[in-house]
């Protein structure tokens, strides 16, 4: 009698699309109810009719509740990937933005693979751009900083995990890191206090999204700073919100950068700026 009632992979995933839920996070959440890799929806698909048991159904129960509650995907997994990389994720760090690959694509460019460069990202949280740097680029120290000792937990004990030497310090942006570095990089806080979207972010913590009246008061900080940590030559790249890369690129004008531009992320939008310290 229990199976009758039990349902299946495919009515789970209709019960998530009636309640408004997007397919692939019903997909992945369903995964991790099952136990299975988070990747492979293609199980599901070709087990659209096993059904659940009483410990499945109740963990998707839970997960289908919180996401429906707005809490993101990666926070109920404990994982989120992130160019290349799994990541162990929670409610102390932002969860990583597909978007902040592009800050990561730009840094690895100016990283030559065969050259050693001493690379800082700045408010590193989970610590995913630091790890993705410095398992692409090897020969590269990088060290990550972080305000939240908490924030900084998360990401030191996966660097362990995956081996990579990333150098963790607690630090309130550039305070305690004296430099030189060749490259700094960094996905700042830059939500503008009251700004409409926040309703959609409450899970997450504000400290690493609010930044001013503005949203810019990290990145003013950020930029005022960098030129005592910064070579010669050496190159700043800032993520920022999808209206800021004008005033961002007048900023670092301003403080006497050079080569300033700005790169697109998936959207067409312009999501990262950078530019270089001058000889």
């Amino acid at each position: 009698m229990a199976s009758h009632a039990s349902p299946s992979v495919a009515d789970c995933l209709q019960q998530a699309h009636r309640q408004g839920l997007a397919r692939v996070d019903a997909q992945i959440l369903l995964l991790h109810a099952l136990g299975r890799p988070l990747h492979d929806r293609a199980w599901l698909l070709a087990h659209d009719t096993e059904v659940l048991n009483e410990v499945q159904q109740h963990s998707w129960g839970q997960a289908l509740l919180r996401r429906l509650q707005g809490e993101p995907v990666a926070y109920i997994t404990g994982c989120k990937d992130f160019f290349g990389l799994t990541l162990k994720v929670d409610a102390r760090v932002l969860d990583p933005r597909p978007d902040t690959e592009i800050l990561v694509e730009w840094a690895l460019e100016l990283l030559l693979s065969d050259k050693p460069a001493r690379v800082l990202d700045l408010g590193t949280g989970s610590g995913a751009v630091a790890l993705a740097l410095q398992h692409q680029r090897p020969t590269a120290q990088v060290t990550a900083v972080d305000a939240s000792a908490d924030a900084l937990a998360v990401a030191r004990a996966y660097a362990q995990r995956l081996g990579l030497p990333v150098q963790c310090v607690l630090s309130h942006w550039m305070d305690a890191v004296p430099g030189p570095f060749e490259l700094i990089v960094s996905n700042p806080p830059y939500v503008a206090e009251g700004d409409p979207h926040l309703t959609a972010l409450t899970h997450e913590p504000m400290s690493a999204l609010l930044s001013g009246a503005d949203g810019l008061d990290d990145i003013r900080q950020i930029i005022a700073q960098a030129p005592s940590c910064l070579t010669p030559g050496g190159w700043l790249l800032l993520e920022h919100g999808w209206d800021q890369a004008a005033l961002v690129q007048a900023l670092l004008r301003e403080a006497g950068f050079v080569q300033v531009q700005s790169r697109r992320d998936l959207g067409g939008i312009e999501r990262c700026t950078g530019a270089v310290m001058p000889d």
